[in-house]
């Protein structure tokens, strides 16, 4: 079993939404922080959003703060990210990734454990 897999990519239009979701493995989802990822064409891989698994606090990067939603659920072992309103440069591919410590730090070697990436494309 893989220890994070990304579903939900797409194509969306300007303004449209699409949601993501992430399964973790038992021993995955159990790290202290989880969070998702992006990099566009050329660019570094940037953190969107996380989310403490413990109690739930969030954190989102500027560019998506009041457009992107991250929730957890403990049940399905799962990492969701609602995102409304989207806008070209939204477009990249989209990483979950685990973090143990709980810091939930933006920095992508704080991450130990990373999905394969699924594809959002945003146009008119």
């Amino acid at each position: 079993q893989a220890q994070l897999e990304e579903f939900g990519g797409g194509s969306a239009e300007i303004g449209g939404s699409l949601r993501l979701s992430c399964v973790a493995s038992p021993v995955t989802y159990g790290a202290g922080c989880l969070a998702w990822f992006r990099q566009a064409p050329g660019k570094e891989r940037e953190r969107a959003a996380a989310i403490r698994v413990r109690d739930g606090t969030t954190f989102y990067s500027d560019s998506v703060k009041g457009r992107f939603k991250i929730s957890r659920d403990h049940a399905q072992k799962a990492m969701y990210l609602q995102m409304n309103n989207l806008k070209p440069e939204d477009t990249a591919t989209y990483y979950c990734a685990a973090e143990r410590r709980g810091f939930c730090l933006s920095g992508i070697d704080d991450y130990y454990s990373w999905g394969q990436g699924t594809q959002v494309t945003v146009s008119s």
